[in-house]
């Protein structure tokens, strides 16, 4: 799949099949995450990757609106140290991991992390250092729907010169 069809097909799944997810396109999709851009090449990110069912069902226990990462037959934590621009960064890494999912035909979610009361509790979870900061949690699995979110228009966003 190319590059454009990737950023145009991309949607949030919240409904996995059962199916494992090979573990070199798990590897695959981390590496493209550790490849984002970060303030001053930084490169402030960790990524927890649970498979274990237990674990991602406590993991979506804390969370608020995260209960479907439970089905998911994978978690990806994505961490970062205290740094100026840890979300930033952070959410740079995510994006790449979406993205590099839906590349390989997974379907995924971008979880808030940051600021979000679960995120200590995370934390312990996945033992991440002190002073990690949670960024997001990313279920990854086929697909087992296909919806077609209402995208407002480029019309409509796209401003030439001024707003």
């Amino acid at each position: 799949m190319d590059a454009m069809e990737v950023l145009r097909t991309r949607r949030s799944v919240r409904a996995y099949k059962s199916e494992t997810v090979p573990k070199e396109a798990i590897e695959e999709i981390i590496d493209c995450g550790r490849l984002a851009a970060s303030a001053n090449n930084a490169q402030p990110w960790e990524f927890v990757v649970v498979t274990d069912a237990g674990l991602r069902r406590k993991i979506a226990a804390a969370t608020d609106y995260g209960g479907f990462i439970a089905q998911a037959p994978v978690c990806v934590v994505v961490l970062s140290r205290d740094t100026k621009y840890y979300l930033e960064d952070g959410s740079a890494a995510t994006e790449n991991i979406l993205l590099a999912a839906r590349a390989h035909g997974l379907g995924s979610c971008w979880v808030a992390g940051d600021k979000k009361p679960y995120a200590a509790e995370v934390c312990r979870l996945v033992g991440a250092p002190p002073g990690s900061k949670l960024v997001s949690l990313i279920p990854l699995g086929f697909p087992a729907e296909n919806r077609e979110p209402s995208k407002r228009p480029l019309a409509e966003v796209l401003h030439w010169e001024k707003y």
